[in-house]
């Protein structure tokens, strides 16, 4: 028997390959003869992605367009970069906080805000992991080092630390990684109060959080480290483009049913209509 309509619409929708937004750099650069302002991004976030199963769409800086990207997009990464202004939680800038992009701030703070709208499947990395907690009302620590003693979360500028970190049992993360993992952290910075209806769901052996994620939605997860740079591991990658793929299928058959629903409504209309007419 042939399939309808609906059903084709949910079979092409469980079988498309997950769009996955991810957030870009905007930066004066060099390129060949060009000394200009370019959308910058590592492209290992676009190989983790792209061997996730996912098709990357970059994200850059911009005054508009935050629910029109979103509606269009499967997942979302907001990436690593420069420290969050300390102006959005009430803190006067650290000596060492030195690089602010305010509006890139401005920009992936409402991406963020219209992801969790829509419960948008969502990973931020390390200053996206900073930009959750900001934005949803918790603060940072601006200098770890600090406060540590120690600088081994960033040893050196374009030197990763050896970071381990215990992950909470039961958390997603967790069940992605397991109950410990070795990670590369490039951060001077680190959550401080933790917003409401984060949960911290991994830590370093100095205390400093390394994960948080807010249970009660579909996939939202920051870490504080950088797994775009382990080529290695795909796994937060998959699960990332796993729950932007189950999020798509559940919403195409939901329209699909809907569909069907008003079919049949019609349908019926239509045969009352004749019957009555009879």
């Amino acid at each position: 028997m042939a399939s309808s309509a609906s059903e084709q619409s949910v079979a092409a929708a469980t079988t498309r390959a997950p769009l996955i937004g991810v957030t870009t750099y905007q930066e004066q650069a060099r390129s060949g003869v060009w000394d200009t302002e370019f959308a910058l991004l590592h492209y290992a976030y676009v190989d983790m992605v792209v061997r996730a199963g996912g098709v990357p769409v970059l994200l850059p800086p911009q005054e508009g367009g935050a629910a029109e990207v979103v509606e269009r997009l499967d997942g979302l990464i907001l990436s690593g970069g420069a420290d969050v202004a300390p102006q959005l939680y009430g803190a006067q800038p650290h000596a060492r906080t030195t690089v602010v992009r305010p509006g890139r701030d401005d920009w992936e703070m409402r991406l963020l805000r219209q992801a969790l709208a829509a419960d948008l499947p969502l990973l931020g990395v390390c200053r996206g992991l900073e930009l959750m907690n900001v934005a949803l009302g918790g603060t940072l620590r601006q200098h770890l080092p600090d406060i540590l003693g120690h600088e081994g979360h960033c040893p050196a500028p374009g030197v990763f630390g050896e970071v381990r970190v215990a992950l909470r049992a039961g958390s997603a993360v967790a069940r992605v990684l397991g109950p410990e993992t070795g990670v590369r952290c490039h951060h001077h910075q680190g959550l401080d109060e933790i917003a409401p209806g984060l949960r911290v769901a991994g830590a370093a052996d100095d205390g400093t959080v390394e994960a948080v994620e807010l249970p009660e939605r579909r996939f939202v997860l920051g870490v504080q480290w950088h797994p775009e740079q382990d080529g290695a591991d795909l796994r937060l990658f998959e699960a990332l483009v796993a729950a932007a793929a189950e999020r798509n299928s559940d919403g195409a058959r939901g329209q699909a049913a809907d569909s069907a629903a008003a079919h049949a409504v019609e349908q019926g209309k239509g045969a009352r209509g004749e019957h009555l007419h009879v």
